[in-house]
């Protein structure tokens, strides 16, 4: 059974299969960006299905999303914090999004309960938003 800092490691070395990445959520497992929110966008889903939705729809507009720079800041066996960034093109605009998460992972029976990420909003809206 994973820890929490060991799910936080899978999700963000899987984000590129979606499938993969939202088999560790468990059935009512949360992944949220509530900073988005201050855009107009609801960055919330519920369950493994809705989560895989999530990610393909993000990997269709920028499909060289990957994690790099991990910073596991807190680990225990059901939370981990973590650092990690994003430098991808944006298909729909051309320019690069280049972006630093902070994401909080609360573990329960091996799946991932919740995963709260925050980022900065005005470097995704300057990203995605055409000139």
């Amino acid at each position: 059974m994973k820890n929490a800092s060991q799910l936080l490691t899978a999700y963000l070395d899987n984000i590129q299969d979606p499938a993969v990445a939202a088999a560790l959520f468990a059935d009512d497992g949360v992944l949220e960006l509530p900073s988005l929110s201050s855009l107009g966008i609801n960055a919330r889903a519920v369950g493994p299905a809705a989560i895989a939705a999530f990610i393909g729809g993000l990997l269709k507009n920028v499909p060289e999303f990957r994690f790099h720079n991990v910073q596991l800041l807190i680990e225990t066996a059901d939370q981990a914090f973590g650092e990690y960034s994003v430098e991808a093109k944006v298909l729909s605009t051309g320019k690069l999004y280049k972006q630093t998460y902070a994401g909080r992972l609360v573990a329960k029976d091996g799946k991932i309960q919740l995963l709260r990420e925050a980022l900065d909003t005005y470097a995704a809206s300057q990203a995605f938003t055409p000139d």
